[in-house]
């Protein structure tokens, strides 16, 4: 190949290389694009909620309210009179409803159906229901949960990102940008993550402060959000400043402020209002942070500890501005340094401008102290003009040289820097009182930044910063402003001199870095390298103790407990919270354990595309990722927080661990039933077939390729049990990313008790009163048996989360029902001993079956249904019965009956193979070393996705 070809051939590689560049760069651009779309619809979506939320929870007053059941009377008048009842249901249409429930539920039914509608007394428990056991509880239902209030224990501080979150008032421009903005700018100088939001985004800020490690509380006032904000911080162990740069929480200094009186009746009643407000917020704190030493003094007189001095100062993006503003003024100053036309001349002095800018109504009473020296100047010298920015209402006599008065209304700060960058003299007059002493100088460093001369009142800012002739002009009494302005006004050489020297004087003092280093390091110090142990896990699941519900809760729970436990693993918890009276709906950080858990609100559960999809869950799970940084996320039950809640991981560089407790990855039902409550017994998910199931559903396919993607995306998948994996398989899964992980199960730690000889037999049922788990199964069994030597024990799981599922006074049973509420780990012994054989009918191949195993290491006979996980620890005949999944109740009353037959059998017997099931140690010892490997190795490489033969078949 000639020199020719190989220059050329090097010239078209790098041509597609910079093609490939230039189409990499629009991918990144697009997908950004599409990211702020998503968190635009997210945030859109929690406005529209929380919307939803306030307007059930008025409807909700107004159905609880006295006049609306006053008026109900009026309401079943007008509904029967029109020929239907108040549900809009027709008579006749409510006439055979009543028939068929009566058919099948019976008279008690029947009129439990009614009661529930009329505001009737409530009926006696009916016949057969024993009262729910108190000690089974987990959670009284009428409290608020303990942990969910208690404090936590400092070493959680220890696993967050050293961070401080500013809670601020943001509607006043000019504050903020000195008091917020530019300290979040100087804390991220010294390395500090820093958040700012605004005080009454109360669920953002209740969410923002379980991840900080400090907290600024900026011109807040102690409204109630805000001292919950405060009780909220010190639960969390934080110790909050409370920040100001006005004397606005001592009330009689601030009522020697002239100023007040200027203002309208009402306003001022506000603002006096408001001072009691802010003392009350400021002394809830133990740490303020002022922007005068003479502000600080005030803080300390007032009964504060600790204060902390940070002054208005400069930022990068004042200083920008100001360079490019001072050119323009050079580039002016030239212009007018030529040799000026005779005309010009003849028509007297180039006119000189004075500027003072007013930012709110509260400043008539300082413009006094300077207002009649500037009259008298102006109406001695034609060439000078005022211009005012900002509300000021001027004193008498102005109008006489109103021809040179510019009144300008208030602007954004980079055009105000600009109106005040066309003026020649700026002045910042204040009165004489220790309201005004307490106020910092910023209006000599805007107009020292623009290389303005300024005329200032010698309050204590001023003085530590003013020169006298040297960077500026100091004047208290009329006298001396009219001295100082008319020197400025009749000398250019003087006003360049001030004003060029302030200009150094100024960037060097109030320079970004100076600040950062000498202030505020002082506050916080440089954020500190926190120790962390060789391998942080993030486990997230959909619930988590107190708020224990399921078997994948059970086993979230207990690895990690076990995970906690060891030396070199440091372990946190993302799971959901039930609401909580007066709670705004936010992120809550408890103790479990010794391990610190995030508890997030859920949105409504009816909605199927946030349980796959929810963007406001994408930004919550995004501040936890960067406030522990984890090695590794281990992903339990997820559903309601959505599967693209892992793909962050991936953006971050974390790698993911999956463990497929049930089907939802591959269901939009979760676990392969059909809406009659029987298995649809696919293997390789074929949407045509899901669509018939849900055909009202349209985003089925969308929703598949949303789950394989996290899927494939894994480090890790794990089953618990060998059937579940071969399900995944089945659908496209990498068999060397799928392993098998089972679930182990607490041992029992007393021996099983005898069985007394001639009780009646005890069944038990965990399921709840989910279909899926064949409730309704276990009601048309007991129904059709025609004796009553049986107990049968129900477990309303749904009582610790305080209220009841299960109903049981309808059933038409002759032997006796007990409902108790779920048990906890340490109440497994003692269930299992109350009962002789354990009900599983499930109605989908489940993923494990933990019951199953716990009663058969308890020697507790098991009835199930064939299939699945619950079938493999179960040898027919030997420790069960297995019986067809086929929705029917027949095999069911069949395995039933024939245990009625004989339980005697039950007074001695013992599980021959009970020993090989897994306990929970065994199961944490697999995991943890699955979880270190992929630390150690990282994210996982995304493979190609499958071809269409291997994977569920989209279209």
């Amino acid at each position: 190949m000639s020199t020719d070809q190989v220059a050329a051939q090097s010239l078209q590689q790098s041509d597609q290389l910079q093609q490939l560049s230039r189409e990499l760069a629009e991918a990144r651009a697009l997908f950004q694009s599409t990211r702020a779309s998503l968190e635009l619809q997210g945030l859109r979506g929690d406005g529209l909620q929380a919307s939803l939320d306030g307007a059930r929870h008025r409807l909700g007053q107004l159905e609880r309210s006295v006049s609306w059941r006053l008026t109900t009377p009026i309401r079943y008048v007008r509904a029967f009179a029109a020929g239907r009842l108040p549900s809009g249901r027709s008579f006749s249409q409510a006439a055979t409803h009543l028939a068929d429930i009566y058919d099948k539920e019976g008279l008690p039914g029947l009129r439990r159906r009614v009661v529930r509608r009329l505001p009737l007394p409530a009926p006696r428990s009916a016949r057969r229901e024993a009262p729910a056991s108190p000690a089974r509880s987990d959670l009284d239902a009428d409290a608020t949960p303990g942990p969910y209030e208690t404090p936590t224990p400092d070493a959680h501080r220890a696993v967050l990102a050293p961070s401080v979150l500013i809670i601020a008032e943001l509607s006043i421009p000019q504050c903020a940008k000195y008091r917020v903005w530019q300290k979040q700018e100087l804390l991220q100088s010294l390395g500090w993550t820093c958040r700012v939001i605004g005080w009454r985004e109360l669920d953002q800020v209740m969410t923002a402060l379980q991840f900080c490690t400090e907290v600024i509380l900026y011109r807040v006032p102690g409204e109630p959000a805000v001292l919950d904000i405060l009780a909220e911080a010190k639960r969390l162990g934080l110790d909050p400043w409370w920040e100001v740069d006005d004397l606005i929480f001592d009330e009689p200094l601030y009522r020697k402020n002239s100023n007040l009186a200027t203002l309208a009746p009402d306003l001022r009643r506000q603002v006096l209002a408001g001072i009691r407000l802010y003392r009350r917020a400021m002394l809830s704190c133990r740490r303020t942070i002022a922007s005068t030493s003479r502000l600080a003094q005030c803080m300390a007189e007032a009964g504060i500890e600790t204060t902390q001095v940070v002054e208005n100062a400069l930022d990068a993006g004042t200083l920008e501005v100001a360079a490019s503003l001072r050119l323009r003024r050079e580039h002016a100053a030239r212009s007018h340094s030529a040799p000026r036309h005779p005309a010009d001349a003849a028509a007297g002095p180039a006119p000189v401008t004075i500027v003072y800018g007013s930012g709110t109504k509260t400043h008539d009473a300082d413009f006094l102290v300077a207002g009649p020296a500037i009259l008298s100047l102006m109406q001695r010298h034609s060439q000078v003009r005022l211009r005012i920015v900002g509300d000021l209402t001027l004193p008498p006599g102005f109008e006489r040289v109103s021809d040179r008065v510019e009144e300008l209304a208030g602007t954004d700060y980079r055009a105000y820097l600009g109106l005040l960058a066309q003026a020649d003299i700026a002045i910042a007059p204040l009165e004489a009182t220790l309201f005004n002493d307490a106020k910092s100088n910023i209006k000599f460093q805007e107009a020292s930044i623009l290389g303005l001369p300024s005329v200032v009142s010698p309050r204590q800012a001023f003085r530590d910063v003013v020169v006298q002739d040297s960077n500026g002009l100091l004047a208290d009494t009329r006298e001396d402003w009219e001295t100082a302005l008319e020197r400025l006004v009749l000398d250019p050489q003087l006003r360049q001199r001030l004003g060029a020297r302030a200009l150094i004087d100024v960037t060097t003092r109030y320079a970004p870095d100076r600040i950062a280093e000498e202030q505020v390091s002082a506050l916080f110090g440089r954020p500190p390298t926190m120790p962390r142990k060789p391998l942080r896990i993030l486990a997230a699941n959909i619930f988590f103790a107190p708020q224990s519900f399921g078997g994948a809760t059970i086993v979230a729970e207990q690895m990690a407990a076990r995970l906690a436990r060891t030396d070199d693993v440091e372990l946190c918890v993302f799971t959901s919270r039930p609401a909580i009276p007066g709670r705004p709906n936010s992120v809550l950080r408890y103790d479990q354990g010794g391990i610190p858990v995030f508890a997030t609100s859920l949105s409504s559960a009816g909605d199927q595309v946030v349980q796959l999809d929810n963007p406001s869950m994408v930004t919550t799970f995004g501040h936890l990722l960067d406030a522990i940084r984890p090695d590794v996320v281990h992903a339990h039950s997820i559903q309601g927080f959505g599967a693209p809640i892992l793909r962050l991981c991936r953006e971050r560089g974390i790698p993911y661990v999956v463990t497929l407790h049930d089907a939802w990855w591959l269901c939009d039902r979760q676990f392969m039933v059909r809406g009659d409550n029987r298995y649809c017994f696919q293997t390789r998910i074929d949407l045509r077939v899901c669509q018939d199931c849900l055909p009202a559903s349209r985003h089925l396919h969308e929703r598949m390729r949303i789950m394989m993607s996290v899927l494939r995306g894994a480090s890790l998948l794990l089953s618990p049990s060998e059937s579940h994996r071969q399900l995944y398989l089945a659908n496209g899964i990498d068999p060397d990313r799928l392993r098998v992980n089972r679930n182990g199960i607490r041992m029992p730690r007393t021996p099983r008790q005898p069985r007394k000889a001639g009780m009646p037999l005890r069944f038990g049922f965990v399921g709840g009163a989910e279909p899926i788990k064949g409730f309704h199964l276990i009601r048309r069994a007991f129904e059709s048996l025609e004796r009553s030597d049986w107990e049968l024990v129900l477990v309303d799981n749904t009582l610790n989360l305080g209220f009841r599922s299960i109903d049981v006074s309808a059933w038409k049973v002759e032997g006796r029902i007990t409902v108790i509420p779920a048990y906890t780990q340490d109440g497994l012994d003692g269930f299992f001993q109350g009962i002789d054989v354990l009900l599983f009918p499930s109605q989908w191949k489940e993923s494990f079956g933990l019951s199953v195993r716990e009663a058969l290491a308890r020697d507790v006979w098991v009835i199930a249904t064939s299939g699945g996980g619950q079938a493999e620890a179960i040898e027919d005949g030997i420790n069960g019965r297995l019986i067809p999944l086929d929705g029917r109740a027949d095999s069911l009353v069949e395995a039933i009956s024939e245990l009625l037959v004989v339980p005697q059998r039950f007074d001695t017997y013992s599980n021959p193979l009970a020993a090989s099931i897994a306990t929970y140690d065994m199961q944490a010892a697999e995991l943890l070393d699955a979880l270190r490997e992929v630390s150690a190795r990282g994210p996982a490489a995304l493979p190609a996705p499958p071809v269409s033969q291997a994977g569920p078949t989209l279209r």
